[in-house]
């Protein structure tokens, strides 16, 4: 199935989407602020419908999809065990800090790609 170019933005933007509220997570974890700023359940309900909508497109190839869902679990569970704990240990800040580096060096990517894309349009 040939795929449009405004289908590839949109494939695109969906991962930025994805990285950013997962920074926010991990931001969350860190930062007290953050976790007052924005409501859990506003962020969690974004979270949850961008990777539902990014696993729906990605069946079409399980590596890439697979790939994701483990990502997306590993800096979930990284967070969820932090804000559970209450504060971070230095070896969970460092992991946080290492998945946010990644995290930010994708969306920085992704969204120059999203800009070119979108001034081809």
């Amino acid at each position: 199935m040939p795929v449009s170019a405004n289908d590839q933005t949109d494939i695109a933007a969906a991962l930025v989407r994805l990285y950013v509220f997962l920074a926010q997570y991990l931001d969350r974890c860190l930062d007290e602020a953050a976790r007052k700023s924005y409501p859990d359940s506003e962020l969690q309900g974004h979270l949850d419908e961008t990777r539902r909508q990014l696993m729906e497109i990605l069946s079409v190839n399980p590596v890439v999809k697979k790939k994701l869902t483990e990502e997306c679990d590993r800096i979930l569970a990284l967070g969820s065990s932090c804000l559970k704990a209450g504060a971070a240990d230095t070896k969970t800040r460092e992991a946080i800090q290492a998945e946010r580096a990644v995290l930010k060096n994708k969306t920085i990517a992704l969204s120059d790609l999203v800009a070119v894309f979108r001034a081809l349009e």
